[in-house]
């Protein structure tokens, strides 16, 4: 954006010590939209003043908090709200410049390679099998526990190209492929865990009521690629102290997938110099309700 009088004049009082008059200088600004931007960097890269520089970051946060907003109301009232991309928008929340076609080709590489390994006289095992071998061996995706202390183990981008991630984001790229190559297989509600659940190739839960358990052919974890059975299952709730209630075993939709991961995300902004974005997160994810 080029410069005006008003903008310049709004960018000189940035500094005011007077919160009330900062206040209404950063609502002028936000309020040119992302626009502004080159022009609140260019003040950033000139003045040597840490306060100023904070002052600038937040006002930049804050213009593409409010566009991440939007893009999230958009995907929500999508007509079909792509996981991978709902996915994206999380990562944008950190890295705002994220360019998603390298993810998305990344993607669509190991989405050929397990397509040339599978055929339709596959049992579903032995296509989990397939998807798992490729992912854990060849693209040596490993799995590591849910931890607070490290936000890019919840952003996509950042799992694909360090060949790392925890439950949650694995199991998001996991999905994603199953969804791409036809697979019927779901992350589902089970309690403190994040797994897929291979489904009958018929099931769909908007058309099957009752228990969907009873459609659940076997499990995988998403950490280790491993397969788990029904007992497994069984013993899990056993030892956990809960009863095994059906609504555990329906397939989260896509939205309350994203908002798990946002939700686990926001946990890793809890002290209190980055506690706003904690608030944010938690907008967001209400946003998907």
């Amino acid at each position: 954006m080029q410069a005006t009088k008003e903008i310049d004049a709004l960018l000189t009082l940035i500094d005011d010590p007077d919160e009330e008059v900062y206040f209404t200088v950063s609502e002028k600004l936000i309020a040119y939209g992302k626009a502004i931007i080159p022009n609140l960097e260019h003040l950033w890269e000139t003045t040597l003043n840490d306060s100023i520089q904070e002052r600038i970051e937040m006002i930049i946060h804050r213009l593409h908090y409010s566009d991440l907003s939007a893009d999230f109301v958009d995907w929500r009232d999508g007509a079909y709200n792509d996981l991978l991309l709902g996915a994206l928008l999380v990562d944008k929340f950190q890295y705002p410049d994220l360019q998603s076609i390298p993810v998305i080709q990344e993607i669509e590489k190991l989405r050929r390679n397990i397509w040339l390994e599978l055929n339709n006289f596959l049992t579903p095992l032995e296509q989990a099998n397939v998807l798992s071998s490729i992912l854990y061996k060849y693209f040596r995706l490993k799995g590591v526990e849910i931890n607070h202390n490290c936000p890019e183990d919840f952003c996509i981008h950042k799992v694909l190209s360090a060949k790392k991630g925890n439950a949650i984001t694995n199991g998001i790229i996991y999905q994603v492929m199953c969804e791409l190559l036809d697979v019927n297989a779901r992350i589902v509600n089970i309690p403190k865990q994040c797994i897929i659940a291979f489904f009958q190739s018929d099931y769909d839960p908007a058309i099957h009521i009752g228990d969907p358990q009873e459609f659940i052919q076997f499990y995988i974890d998403t950490t280790t690629g491993q397969a788990f059975s029904h007992k497994d299952i069984e013993n899990y709730f056993v030892r956990i102290g809960q009863p095994a209630k059906p609504v555990y075993f329906k397939p989260l939709t896509h939205k309350q997938i994203i908002q798990l991961l946002i939700r686990e995300t926001s946990k890793c902004f809890n002290n209190p110099n980055n506690n706003y974005k904690q608030e944010e997160l938690k907008l967001l994810a209400d946003l998907l309700d």
